[in-house]
This record gives structure tokens, sequence and C-alpha cells, in this order.
């Protein structure tokens, strides 16, 4: 599979697995699951034609394990990022000493005032390396590196939760945790 189409059905699941599943006519069980077998009939008479093999080639290969199939095939949900209202089932979990938080040098000054917060989503997104954070910031203009003091936040009473793929996940992240780069 070529990387553009690989990259439209990823977007395209991002859309409907964790924001408008009923976009094409599936919904989501309150785990975030959704039915194999529906999805790919959905997508097929709305958009494009997408096999098992296709979803579990994009599933594999995304370079940011955005999703994650059940052991039978039979479910595939997002592994975090949700705008809906469903229960990942997260544990929470000691982070390390420092996280990473990429972003626009436009959001700065708002974030200098509020700190970061969560928007639509269940959680601000946090990496534990400066290169995925840097990418991420990269989307939305010139990046700036936010180096988070997790371990203080954590200390303080500030839960933290990690999805399958890695990324560290929390409610809201106060001005006085980020160091400005």
């Amino acid at each position: 599979m070529n990387s553009k189409k690989a990259q439209k059905i990823s977007k395209y699941l991002s859309l409907i697995l964790r924001h408008q599943p009923e976009v094409i006519g599936i919904s989501l069980d309150e785990n975030g699951w959704a039915n194999t077998q529906e999805l790919l009939t959905n997508i097929q008479s709305d958009t494009f034609q997408l096999t098992l093999e296709e979803l579990k080639w994009v599933v594999d290969n995304s370079d940011k394990k955005r999703f994650v199939l059940s052991p039978n095939d039979e479910k595939i949900r997002a592994n975090q990022g949700h705008s809906v209202n469903i229960d990942l089932g997260l544990v929470a979990k000691v982070p390390p000493e420092i996280l990473y938080h990429g972003t626009a040098e436009r959001n700065i000054a708002s974030i200098k005032k509020q700190g970061l917060l969560k928007g639509q989503r269940h959680h601000v997104h946090l990496s534990n390396n400066t290169e995925t954070a840097i990418a991420v910031g990269q989307r939305y203009g010139k990046p700036i590196l936010l180096e988070i003091a997790a371990d203080e936040m954590h200390k303080a009473g500030i839960a933290f939760f990690q999805s399958e793929n890695g990324v560290w996940l929390t409610e809201h992240v106060a001005p006085e945790f980020i160091r400005f780069s």
C-alpha cells in the first residue's frame, strides 16, 4: 500500500474512531471498540474500498500506533484522542521525570496563561521523547518543544495514564509545570 493511501485511511479512521462514528453509521461500545466488519462495510459504501488486510496494514504500520485490533480482529479502536464519551480502561501510572509536548509558536501566549488544555479530547497528550513532540508541533506551524515536569505534577497528586501506544495522558498541565524553551 502506498503511503498516501495509508495516510488517507489513517486520517479517516481517526475521524470515525475518535470523534464521529455516526459519519458512516457505526457506533462505539463503552470502551471505544467498533465492529471491524461493520466498519469495513460502511467505509466502502461511504468513501473508498478498504479490505481487512489493508486495515491491518494501516494498524500495524502506523508511525504513531493510533489504532489497535482485538486479538481476533473482530473489533478495532483508537488508542487515545477521543472526543466522544468512552472509557479506555486506563490505569493511573507513575510518569517519568520529564515529558514533552510539541505545539506551534502561535499557541505559546495562551499556554503561558492557561497551561495545556485537553480541549475536546479526554486528555492532554504528552510524549516521552522530543522527536515525537516536535513532529506533533510541526503539524500546526513552527514547532516549539515544551518540557513538562511530570514527576512534580505526579507528586502534587495529578494523575497520569499511558495509552497502549505509549502516549502519556493527563487532564491538564498548569503553566507552573511547563518549561518553555
